[in-house]
């Protein structure tokens, strides 16, 4: 699919400006950001529910939306599925009778229709389901309905749009594995609208991680996006994100506007004023020794791991570290007490950037 300039406006306000965009067949494509950032729009644009005021977007060979010569596809005729947040089925139809939907309003034969639900059905785990009224059915059950419901047409792009977000953290979780591996086993095309990272990191193949403007700030697999943001937005973004502000006098340099010699992996920039960038799995504490010097705000024990807060200089930070190694290295510090940190990795970003990133 390619997605060529596309601009929408609404009331005036710009919601996309000249986006472009390529995923490739058979891959999952992630589209993650803020809320309101036009990750629905965009959704909407490529299904055919909206047209777009500027630009182009084909599906394989096709064009079905252009502003230009003024082209828009019905949806019904994309060649789509789509799983909205909210499930949509029909709640006086039975599974069997939802997932046949499509293929009846496509006037498909009998023989036809049983054997393609029989299969989509059982591709999503609801054998002996079928005769079941949604309100019968388990909020991830009723999700798998409208998964089956949106691949019985054996659609060329499959559009997911935060179809997760109704479900408790571990259907989420079993959820997310079981759409990869069906993407995995039926070679389609999925486009995933989502402001989980966890959920984009875990399913996606590549990923493009859009701001509240709109704008994609970084294309590219998940490991390379989490590894090596392209600026402080990104790695914000892709979970939990520590800045300390460094600064440069001469060759030393320190932690913000005091006197704190930083101490850490050695800066890839030449700027006076730099942010480094860690997150809280990046940290060893000690109670003396090498490391910046901090002290402890906040101990939080939460069963296989414990959170910390810290104050380095005049900034909070987070820590992580698995409780067994907090018990047996003595770091259950209380409230007050002095650390020490180290830091194993550092994403090095300009001030200038910092600032922008923070907009």
């Amino acid at each position: 699919m390619r997605i060529e300039g596309v601009g929408k406006d609404y009331a005036g306000r710009s919601i996309l400006s000249s986006l472009s965009l390529d995923i490739e067949d058979g891959e999952c494509f992630t589209l993650l950001g803020p809320s309101g950032c036009g990750k629905t729009v965009l959704m909407r644009l490529i299904a055919g529910f909206e047209t777009p005021d500027s630009g182009s977007i084909s599906i394989g060979s096709e064009c079905v939306a252009s502003a230009d010569g003024g082209r828009s596809v019905p949806p019904d005729q994309r060649g789509l599925g789509m799983v909205f947040q909210d499930y949509a089925v029909w709640p006086h139809m039975s599974v069997f009778d939802n997932v046949a939907y499509p293929l009846r309003l496509a006037r498909t034969g009998a023989a036809a229709l049983n054997e393609r639900c029989e299969r989509a059905i059982a591709l999503v785990g609801l054998e002996g389901l079928e005769a079941r009224l949604p309100s019968q059915l388990s909020g991830g059950q009723q999700q798998r309905v409208a998964l089956a419901r949106a691949l019985v047409p054996e659609p060329r792009l499959l559009l997911l749009d935060e179809p997760l977000n109704n479900l408790d953290a571990n259907l989420r979780e079993e959820m997310r594995f079981e759409i990869k591996a069906l993407q995995r086993k039926l070679g389609i095309t999925i486009l995933y609208v989502t402001h989980d990272q966890e959920i984009a990191l875990a399913i996606s193949d590549r990923l493009a991680v859009m701001d509240e403007r709109g704008a994609l700030r970084q294309v590219g697999a998940p490991q390379e996006v989490y590894e090596h943001p392209a600026d402080e937005f990104v790695f914000r973004f892709l979970g939990i994100a520590n800045f300390l502000p460094v600064r440069r006098d001469a060759a030393a340099l320190y932690v913000g506007g005091a006197s704190t010699p930083w101490v850490g992996p050695a800066p890839d920039r030449h700027g006076a004023l730099l942010t480094a960038g860690f997150r809280p799995s990046d940290v060893l504490l000690s109670r003396a020794g090498d490391g910046l010097a901090g002290t402890m705000r906040r101990v939080s024990f939460l069963g296989a791991q414990v959170d910390y807060l810290i104050d380095i200089a005049g900034t909070t930070v987070r820590a992580a570290l698995p409780s067994h190694e907090c018990l047996a290295r003595d770091l259950m510090f209380a409230e007050g007490d002095a650390c020490r940190v180290s830091l194993t990795t550092v994403q090095w970003f300009d001030a200038e950037v910092a600032g922008r990133a923070r907009v």
